[in-house]
């Protein structure tokens, strides 16, 4: 196979911005190492030797300096910069279009932490799962970060006491991409928890978290089997009902709305802190008999078509809804649901910032006070 182009995301790592934050963090030395050792490999098995011990090293360093510093930009841009290698790798062996797309998978999986996802053999534990994103909106900004991917970072490995019990939590980062949720990322991902085989124990709570647009958290209750027109991190839109995996035949249509469970009404009060929690259950749907969509509280009425849930229709929805939807498919009584952080911005100010005083006030503020609401939604 020959080398291909690099994807938009992987182009805006030559920029200024993404290689300065490359270089703060130490990452920027990941891309040549990487080049080098795929320059050393003899053969495909080589290869994904390699690039899974790349992949977990990443996410390894990323959850260890997020113990100092949560910033989740870190192993954005070095991800990217180790994809781009990757494409343009010329081995000296045969390399198939399926073996480098293989590949760039394994790349993926390692260094988000889809791998990571094990729990000790110990049933005294609650096995709770968060998911994060990674930055977005970066046509805007290319400073940015998404508080739920630091909090994923930070919150990795984390134990606490609920429910009389000691939760162990592991975390994972989705991408803003269709095209991954499409493939059944979310499914590949999460499902193996909600349904384990033999000797495997399933998760008892799957929160996911994603950025929000105001300066709250809201924990969001109604999801919708609509995307919306937003363009994703390669600029790519798909509007639509959201594709799920092909189901066995005769299976009844998926939902057009699934709900969360998490105990939303005790959380707030549990989980105070310096930015406001509140309950969200608006959402946007076609009535039975309606032709035109309309926004309301209090969530959908029976029979409606789904336009955007309470978090919206983009990808926190997305996610939310796929997770539900596999909680919902297990019959299990497990605690799931999705929460969007504020939102978090550099000062627009100074162009050149890659970080401040606020910023990093307003980002170590958010993952605390989410990790309370967390160990809040766990003690229903």
């Amino acid at each position: 196979m020959k080398a291909t182009a690099s994807t938009v995301e992987e182009s805006r790592t030559a920029s200024a911005a993404p290689q300065a934050i490359l270089r703060r963090s130490g990452f920027a030395a990941a891309a040549p190492l990487f080049a080098a050792d795929l320059a050393a490999a003899r053969s495909l098995d080589d290869a994904v030797q390699i690039v899974a011990s790349h992949g977990r090293r990443l996410w390894t360093e990323a959850v260890r300096q997020a113990g100092e510093v949560a910033d989740d930009r870190h192993l954005y841009w070095a991800r990217l910069t180790l994809s781009a290698r990757l494409r343009a790798w010329r081995p000296d062996f045969p390399l198939e279009d399926s073996d480098r797309a293989a590949l760039s998978d394994r790349l993926e999986r390692a260094s988000r932490g889809h791998d990571d996802l094990v729990f000790p053999p110990d049933d005294r534990l609650l096995r709770v799962i968060v998911t994060g994103f990674d930055p977005s909106g970066l046509d805007t900004d290319l400073r940015r970060s998404n508080p739920s991917g630091a909090a994923a970072l930070t919150l990795h490995g984390a134990g606490f006491e609920a429910r009389g019990r000691t939760a162990a939590v592991r975390t994972a980062l989705f991408p803003a991409r269709w095209r991954d949720l499409s493939a059944g990322m979310v499914e590949r991902v999460l499902g193996p928890h909600y349904a384990p085989g033999p000797g495997a124990a399933p998760a008892d709570a799957v929160i996911t978290v994603g950025q929000g647009d105001s300066g709250r958290f809201d924990l969001a209750v109604y999801y919708a089997g609509w995307r919306d027109g937003t363009a994703d991190n390669e600029g790519v839109r798909a509007p639509g009902p959201v594709p799920l995996p092909r189901a066995e035949p005769g299976a009844a249509e998926p939902p057009a709305w699934t709900e969360s469970s998490l105990p939303r009404g005790a959380v707030p009060a549990r989980a105070a802190g310096r930015f406001p929690v509140r309950e969200a259950t608006q959402v946007t749907e076609i009535a039975p008999g309606e032709t035109a969509p309309r926004t309301r509280a209090g969530g959908p009425v029976g029979g409606s078509a789904a336009r955007a849930g309470s978090a919206g229709a983009g990808f926190s929805n997305e996610v939310a809804y796929r997770n539900t939807l596999l909680r919902d498919a297990s019959g299990r009584d497990v605690t799931a649901g999705h929460v969007l952080t504020p939102a978090l911005e550099v000062d627009a100010a100074d162009p050149e910032a890659l970080s401040g005083p606020a910023f990093e006030r307003d980002r170590a503020d958010i993952v605390a006070q989410l990790r309370a609401i967390i160990e809040a939604a766990l003690e229903r």
